[in-house]
């Protein structure tokens, strides 16, 4: 939830870029419409990564693809480092696609990563939550993670250019050859623990239900949920109230995040919204393209080119250890801020607090 560091590890702070005049939140683009990149910004903190065309050729365990999507409990991907033992904070521009299924020209999650799986469609959103073993994400053990969202601290998101599709919003009429693009997306990944939303642009609420301003306060508050480890689950379910937004004595009050290097202290304890027609499944048996291999070494495939077809060879389709607290996944600040903070001054009762909604 925090950003709490390794052992002894120092508070590093960097300065915050500069506000780009296109945003990537208010970039639209079509799924067959999509560009090789995405970002085409060269300063501050440099040139896209990855790639956005992802099909047939980029699809292999060095993929560099940052095009994701949510789709189901089968079908949805995570974006983490693409190198093995990685920070969140260190590598959160550089992030990559990891997908359950195959077709999506990314790397594929290997076996026994997802350990339990929570999905939520709401009328506004999709809610993926789960228990990870994030080192086969490339994620650094112990590291406590990060945000990572379409905003990012200077509006190119994070992974810079990152973008995200789905066919489950209820627009979308139960097409589910047909992807829409959400425009406000966000993930935490850390302390073994990832929580991802995608909210449905159609809908008037979108910005808030995703909102991507509270970093430091982790899954328990932006997204939050059920999950059990060793679980996997998918439910229908409202909207939650709008992250930062509670009642007290009657009245409507808006948390405000307080910057960096100043401990966080939450007025309220965020609930669940409502959920029901739950179904649950077995056991991660219903993962049948997970990677066989590690996290990398399998052959390596061409780099998509910027003259391929978007979405060409798609299918159509789309620290503590396991079973810590999805409060504890930390975040990577608005400022670009590296891993470093450890704020243990209010942590206890925090995970207290978040352990009876993950019990």
């Amino acid at each position: 939830m925090f950003k709490l560091a390794l052992a002894a590890a120092a508070v590093t702070y960097v300065s915050a870029q500069s506000f780009v005049s296109d945003p990537l939140v208010d970039k639209i683009i079509p799924y067959t419409a999509i560009p090789y990149q995405v970002d085409q910004h060269t300063a501050d903190r440099g040139p896209q990564s990855g790639y956005n065309i992802c099909n047939s050729t980029t699809e292999n365990q060095d993929s560099m693809c940052q095009t994701g999507f949510m789709n189901h409990i089968d079908d949805f991907c995570i974006f983490a480092p693409p190198n093995p033992n990685t920070t969140i904070g260190d590598s959160e521009g550089e992030e990559v696609a990891w997908c359950t299924k195959k077709g999506h020209g990314s790397r594929l999650i290997p076996e026994g990563a997802l350990q339990g799986i929570q999905v939520v469609q709401s009328p506004g959103y999709i809610q993926i939550v789960g228990f990870i073993d994030q080192t086969k994400l490339n994620v650094a053990d112990g590291d406590f993670g990060g945000e990572l969202d379409s905003g990012g601290q200077d509006g190119r998101g994070n992974p810079i250019g990152g973008l995200v599709y789905s066919n489950a919003f209820p627009s979308n009429n139960g097409n589910n050859g047909s992807y829409q693009q959400s425009r406000h997306w966000t993930y935490f990944v850390g302390g073994n623990f990832f929580c991802a939303k995608a909210c449905d642009d159609t809908q008037p609420n979108a910005e808030a239900l995703c909102e991507h301003i509270y970093d430091r306060i982790g899954c328990a508050f932006n997204a939050p949920n059920t999950a059990q480890n060793g679980t996997f689950e998918y439910c229908k379910g409202d909207d939650m109230t709008p992250v930062g937004r509670y009642v007290t004595n009657g009245v409507t009050m808006t948390f405000t995040q307080p910057p960096e290097g100043v401990s966080v202290s939450v007025p309220y304890v965020a609930t669940p919204a409502p959920s029901s027609q739950c179904t649950t499944f077995a056991s991660a048996a219903l993962y049948t393209d997970l990677a066989s291999v590690g996290v990398s070494g399998s052959p390596a495939g061409s780099a998509a080119t910027g003259t391929a077809s978007a979405g060409s060879g798609s299918s159509g389709a789309s620290s503590t250890k396991s079973g810590s607290s999805p409060a504890q996944t930390g975040s990577s600040n608005s400022a670009g801020t590296a891993m470093g903070l450890s704020l243990v001054s209010g942590f206890v009762g925090v995970i207290f607090s978040v352990f009876a909604f993950a019990a």
